[in-house]
């Protein structure tokens, strides 16, 4: 999971890095983030039943491979000058149609194995490896990219991809009942109008993907303040990210040994306002102080929001829906994410105060959406 995990947030920063290394562009980045993660959300319900049908493992090693042969691909092409704009853009799209599978894989092992009484201290675990993730992955490419340029941090994550392959291929699987849910398609269906129909999920559905808006929308912000308006280097837009995950890594460990049971919606508005406080100082003036205020207080807001809203997700999904549940839920509440990123691109390309201003206002929004939406039992 972590090997995963810390490779997936490499890519997630060296594509920016690369592509306004390479080509300048603000909004191209905002696109290929976009396209990276679509295609796979889009997907993710056919994901999500073949995890029910045929387990967990196998299904993990090949999204592993396939984001690993899709980097080297880059990173080749990249190098011989033989990369344009259409050929970029459809290498990355093809390459998230997997991401699924070890994304719902790893989330919906914790349930199966871990007694419901633990589940805050599992999903703590759970939480932090991305945080720890978010540590060492923007860091390190950051610091490769630097040293490397954008080829050589796709080299890195491509590698970091073949480990977590190799040591995942080795690990005992949780035991699949045999469980047949019909035709692929029409199980995948069944799982979209199961959250379609649950006040929990679709409330989760809405509101987080709504706040995911403005984190997509900071993801592409933040590099380009850095590279464009402090005139920093890839190495410190990787450093802020990890220090905005060690933040987040202190905040889910203490996070964790709370009982939030009928306390998740407020657990979770008040870190979406507090994140979106953070994001007002940069909106007065654009210093490197206050960026790293605002990441360290997102940091922060990672133990209120993460923990009580994987729990609560945890609470109100029957077992038997597991696979197919959280592949849809997971995927609603991410799809916010790339199209924020897209959208980051366009705005922080014509005005980074507007950006900000869009990252204030969508969190606002998704505080709003939760407090309305969120059933309270």
């Amino acid at each position: 999971m972590l090997l995963g995990r810390v490779a997936s947030q490499m890519v997630s920063l060296v594509l920016v890095l690369l592509i306004l290394e390479r080509y300048g562009s603000p909004t191209l980045a905002g696109v290929a983030t976009f396209l990276s993660l679509t295609p796979g959300l889009v997907v993710s319900p056919i994901a999500g039943t073949l995890l029910d049908r045929y387990g967990r493992r196998r299904l993990i090693v090949l999204d592993y491979l396939v984001a690993m042969l899709g980097l080297l691909l880059l990173a080749g092409l990249s190098l011989a000058n033989a990369l344009p704009v259409p050929l970029l853009l459809l290498i990355v799209a093809v390459q998230s149609l997997t991401f699924p599978l070890s994304t719902v894989g790893m989330r919906t092992l914790f349930p199966l194995v871990v007694p419901r009484p633990l589940w805050e201290r599992a999903n703590a675990i759970d939480s932090n490896g991305y945080a720890v993730s978010s540590i060492l992955g923007p860091a390190a490419a950051g610091a490769v990219v630097a040293a490397f340029h954008g080829e050589g941090g796709l080299v890195a994550a491509a590698l970091v991809f073949a480990a977590g392959a190799v040591v995942t291929a080795g690990a005992p699987d949780v035991d699949v009942r045999e469980v047949e849910h019909g035709p692929v398609l029409r199980a995948a269906w069944d799982g979209v109008v199961h959250v379609a129909r649950h006040p929990t999920l679709r409330a989760l559905a809405v509101g987080v993907s709504v706040g995911n808006l403005a984190s997509g929308i900071l993801v592409i912000a933040i590099p380009v303040i850095v590279l464009q308006r402090l005139h920093g280097s890839a190495a410190l837009v990787g450093q802020l990210f990890a220090a905005e995950g060690v933040v987040a890594f202190i905040s889910i460990l203490l996070i964790g040994r709370i009982s939030t049971e009928g306390r998740e919606r407020w657990f979770m508005i008040a870190a979406v306002l507090l994140s979106a406080a953070a994001v007002l100082p940069l909106l007065a003036r654009l210093e490197l102080a206050f960026v790293i205020l605002a990441l360290l207080v997102r940091g922060v807001t990672a133990g209120l929001y993460d923990v009580p809203m994987f729990t609560l997700r945890q609470r109100r999904t029957d077992p038997a829906w597991l696979g197919r549940a959280f592949a849809v839920s997971m995927s609603l509440n991410f799809i916010g994410f790339p199209i924020g990123s897209a959208m980051g691109g366009v705005l922080a390309a014509a005005s980074l105060e507007l950006a900000l201003v869009a990252i204030v206002v969508f969190s606002l929004a998704a505080a709003a959406s939760l407090h309305a939406l969120l059933p309270r039992s």
